[in-house]
């Protein structure tokens, strides 16, 4: 009897999570405007979710039938609590720059504190040079930019406005 891997498990959980979530979408009352239905999003979503979780199902059984080495990562790990924050160093400061985004979004709105964000998280992560910061700015602008345009424009959503800058 062959055990299944870690990543078999939680593909599977996942999978049976998108069986849920296509049910619930399924549920979703049409009050037959003549529009976009309110289930389309979430069913649209939902799939491509789904698309990915068979995908990474698919990646861990053949992970499983090749046979899986020891992470050699893992053996730096350095024990105790000290270990355990200079393990985890990166997530820990990538979630207290998207707190203080989420402190200062009345502040600087959806646009300007999301576009600070993500060049924040790419300066840490993808290091500081002068070259580097032209190319997050460029990516930061460009990425957050689309995403509000596409929500405020195409889908009509109204995202938080700063005090600072009302306009936007």
């Amino acid at each position: 009897m062959t055990t299944m891997s870690r990543d078999t498990i939680v593909s599977i959980i996942l999978l049976g999570f998108c069986g849920f979530l296509i049910w619930a979408g399924y549920q979703i009352r049409d009050p037959q405007f003549g529009e976009l239905p309110p289930a389309a999003w979430p069913k649209a979503v939902t799939w491509v979710l789904t698309a990915f979780c068979v995908v990474y199902f698919l990646q861990s059984l053949l992970a499983d039938r090749a046979g899986r080495e020891p992470d050699p990562i893992a053996a730096y790990r350095e024990p105790g609590l000290i270990g355990w924050f200079r393990w985890y160093f990166n997530p820990i400061v990538c979630l207290a720059f998207y707190f203080v985004f989420l402190a200062t979004l009345p502040y600087f709105g959806t646009l300007i504190g999301g576009t600070l964000l993500v060049f924040a998280l790419l300066s840490f992560l993808g290091g500081v040079t002068p070259r580097l910061m032209v190319n997050h700015a460029i990516i930061a602008v460009i990425s957050v930019g689309a995403m509000w345009l596409l929500f405020t424009y195409g889908l009509r959503v109204l995202l938080p406005r700063g005090d600072l800058f009302p306009g936007i």
